[in-house]
Formats: C-alpha cells, sequence, structure tokens
C-alpha cells in the first residue's frame, strides 16, 4: 500500500482542483429550475468514472434526477462485491446573503474549502473516486470487486431513487455498501456510524375566515389562524422536551447501560455549545445529549408563515396560517406509523374556530448495523491506517433515507464511514470541508478496500 499511499500525496492538488470543478456545477435537486445543472452534474460523475476505468458507465434515468451507474468486476468470486453510495446533488444555498463568498466558486481559506456541497456530498463522495483511480494506477486493479451508484435528488426525497434501487435489485447486488455522508462530532475524534434516525416530514395548513379580514373589525369575533397554529406548535413538546403525542414512545428501544456508557465517552457539551454559538442545551429530559440526538425521537419545526410579513404594519387577521415539522425516529420506530400519529394529533388539538390540513411530504425508515459486522471491523482498521487513531462506533441523528432501502432490498449492511465535522455548516451557509480530512481520506478509503478484500465473501 506505500505505493499507492505515495501516489495520492503526490496528487493532493489534482485531486482538490478536481472537486473544485464539481463544485461548481449547481446540481440542486429541490428546484426544477436547475435540472441543466442535475444533468451536468451526472455526467461529470459518469465520465470521471469511465476515465479511472470502470465499466458499464451509464447515467441512469429515474422517475426524478438521474443516477449515474458503474462497475469494476475484476477482483474475483472469492472476493466480496462493494456498492459505493453517494449522492452528487446538493441542498439550495439559500440564504445567499449569509454566504461569506459565493456557493458555487469555491474558495480555500483557513484549511478548509469551502462551497455548496464540499462536505455534503460532493467532497466526501469524492474520497473514494480518487482511491479507486490510486489503487487501480498503481496496483493494476481494485482488490474487490466494486459497484458504484450516486443518485442525484438525495436533498429532494421524492421516492424515485428508492423505486430505482427496488426495481434493480440484481444491478445493485452486494456483500456491503459504503457510504461517506456523515460526520464526526470533534475533529480529535474519528467515528463510524452504525445507526441513523429514521424521518417524518409533514406540513401542516391552518384555515381560517374566507379571506383575510380588518382585526378592528373581527378580532376578538373569530379564531385567528396565526394564534392558532401557535398554539397547536405550543402543544407538540411539553416545557421537559417530551413529545406529547400519544404513545409516541411506545416502540422507542430503551439504552442499555453499556450504550449509556458508550454515549458518554463521546459527549462533550461544552464543545458543542463553543461550537454552534449558545449558552445552554435543550431537550429530553433524563437523558444526556447524545442520548437524546442518538436514540430518542425528536421533533422540530422547520418553517413557519402567513399574515402580513411586508414592511411597516397591516392591522390583518390572515385567512390561513402555515408550518413545516419533522420528527427524527429511532430504531424499531415505523415512519408510517408515527406520521399517522402525528397527523391525528395535530387533528384532535385543532382549536375551535379553524380547520387544519394536515400532509405527510416524505419520510425514511431508521437504520441500525450490527456492530459485530466484519466489515466494520475493517472500516475500523482503515481508518486507524490513516488517521493514526481508532475510531469510536456511534450513532448519528440525522437520516440517510436508502439505507433503510438498502437494508430491505440489497440485504446488506451499509459502513458509513464519513470524513466530515457537524461543524461543517451542511445545509448552511458557508459549508466547507478540512482538506486534512479530504486528503486523510481518500488514504482511508485506499486502506478501506484492501482491508475489504480479507473479509470472506
Amino acid at each position: 500500500m506505500e505505493q499507492v499511499i505515495n501516489y495520492i500525496e503526490e496528487n493532493q492538488d489534482r485531486y482538490l482542483n478536481e472537486l473544485i470543478e464539481l463544485l461548481k456545477i449547481k446540481s440542486i435537486s429541490a428546484d426544477s429550475a436547475y435540472r441543466g445543472e442535475i444533468k451536468r452534474g451526472a455526467e461529470w460523475v459518469a465520465d470521471r468514472l469511465k476515465k479511472i476505468g470502470f465499466d458499464h458507465v451509464e447515467v441512469k434515468e429515474t422517475k426524478g434526477c438521474p443516477a449515474v451507474y458503474g462497475d469494476y468486476l475484476h477482483a474475483g468470486k472469492d472476493k466480496p462485491t462493494i456498492l459505493l453510495y453517494g449522492h452528487y446533488d446538493v441542498q439550495p444555498p439559500d440564504p445567499l446573503e449569509k454566504w461569506t463568498n459565493p456557493p458555487f466558486e469555491p474558495v480555500v481559506k483557513d484549511g478548509a474549502l469551502y462551497a455548496r456541497g464540499t462536505a455534503d456530498d460532493k467532497g466526501q463522495l469524492y474520497t473514494h473516486l480518487c482511491a479507486f483511480e490510486a489503487l487501480i494506477t498503481q496496483t493494476g486493479g481494485l482488490p474487490v470487486n466494486v459497484k458504484v451508484f450516486i443518485e442525484g435528488e438525495e436533498e429532494a426525497g421524492t421516492g424515485a431513487t428508492d423505486l430505482f434501487v427496488e426495481q434493480n435489485p440484481e444491478l445493485l447486488a452486494c456483500d456491503a455498501i459504503t457510504i461517506s455522508d456523515t460526520s464526526w462530532n470533534r475533529p480529535d475524534l474519528p467515528t463510524i456510524v452504525t445507526s441513523l434516525r429514521g424521518l417524518c416530514y409533514l406540513e401542516v395548513k391552518v384555515k381560517g375566515p374566507s379571506r383575510d379580514v380588518h382585526s378592528g373589525v373581527y378580532g376578538g369575533k373569530i379564531q385567528n389562524p396565526l394564534n392558532a397554529m401557535a398554539k397547536i406548535i405550543a402543544q407538540l413538546q411539553d416545557e421537559n422536551g417530551v413529545i406529547q403525542i400519544p404513545g409516541y414512545y411506545d416502540d422507542v428501544v430503551k439504552l442499555t447501560e453499556q450504550e449509556r456508557k458508550d454515549f458518554a465517552r463521546v459527549n462533550d457539551d461544552e464543545y458543542l455549545k463553543k461550537e454552534i454559538g449558545v449558552k445552554a442545551l435543550w431537550g429530553e429530559k433524563g437523558f444526556s445529549t447524545e442520548e437524546r440526538n442518538w436514540a430518542r425521537p425528536s421533533l422540530d419545526v422547520h418553517g413557519v408563515w402567513g399574515g402580513y410579513m411586508g414592511e411597516g404594519s397591516k392591522t390583518v387577521i390572515a385567512s390561513e396560517g402555515h408550518f413545516k415539522i419533522s420528527s427524527r425516529i429511532v430504531a424499531n420506530q415505523n415512519p408510517e406509523k408515527c406520521c399517522k400519529m402525528i397527523k391525528d394529533y395535530i387533528e384532535s388539538i385543532c382549536p375551535q374556530g379553524v380547520e387544519v390540513e394536515v400532509k405527510v411530504l416524505h419520510y425514511g425508515e431508521p437504520v441500525m448495523v450490527p456492530v459485530d459486522s466484519p466489515y466494520l471491523v475493517a472500516a475500523q482498521n482503515a481508518f486507524e491506517s490513516a488517521f493514526a487513531k481508532r475510531p469510536q462506533l456511534v450513532r448519528e441523528g440525522a437520516s440517510i433515507p436508502i439505507t433503510a432501502v438498502f437494508q430491505k432490498v440489497l440485504k446488506a449492511p451499509s459502513i458509513m464511514v464519513g470524513f466530515g465535522l457537524n461543524a461543517d455548516n451542511i445545509h448552511s451557509p458557508d459549508e466547507n470541508f478540512r482538506l486534512e480530512h479530504f486528503y486523510k481520506g481518500i488514504k482511508t478509503c485506499a486502506y478501506l478496500y484492501d482491508e475489504f478484500s480479507r473479509v470472506k465473501a
């Protein structure tokens, strides 16, 4: 492996410049105005795979945004087949005025690369492609059989990629999946994620009078939809952070004492408060910060709108108000069941004088990988070789919905080897990815596929 690692070090500048090319593509999947850029992103990834030496490279059409497939199946039947998953699409960059530099004009400063998609997920994904090139160039091939499946709508969540996987189990058949789309809590603590929370996302409309009305003429006579909306939101959790939906915690698996001890090794409240600039943390009483984030469901409001929001004053009672909420759910909770529970509860607490419409936008299953998987051990070895520190096995509070589909359809574990940090501002202005993590991530990936070759297929 020494020759491979030397090659990676010699080509670091080129790898960075190639990543910058990819980051300039505005592959925003949530906005249909960027479909041309989505196509460019898919074609860029496909072209790179071809140059590396992959076979059967193709931009695959789905019901939504296109995905990219390619394979390199020359290691032999006695070697495992690994499916690399990632996504080339990105979140919308709004609010643009909050960015220090334009989001699609990458810039290197203070040891990090700043642009939309650096950490989520173009930069992390590209570590694998660079490692593939180094391995093939320096050793004549890959030590395991590899399939690559890169989607273009992870950030949109339309379900089209899920459907593609369900319809193509033979094409994507594998022994394990590698994903680099997760992050570490702290820069001094490498981690491998073994569990992800699922997601329920809903939109609520609160309807009152048939039109906007004068607050002097009608105030005190009718229920104000915006006041009613505030009352509904206030009843979703109590003052101790407990979700008030009846039966919502019934399926949650209790933490063991050993799990609580393991979580405590990672928990660092003071670092977290400093990192995000708050004076206090908050959440469900009786659980530590990491326990709440990794092993308990949460519920958050993401947007509230209605009425007059322009400059100055306007004394009007709006005819309707809206809000969006999501719940991150944990292992053993069912997203369809949880969505229904949220919908039923909101309808049951609707104040008199208004009506509510609750719409489920999308949802995803939680996922957990057995901690004794030999592929996890291989990943730990790879991390230790590159970062000189053995990674901690952790859970993560975020969701990667496709992992549940992989688990169900492909019956293969998802090995989540992320190189980002929670402080990388993913989904926010000034998203960034540490260059040290990018370069060491490439080395980790080279070691990773070499370690996978020792796992019995």
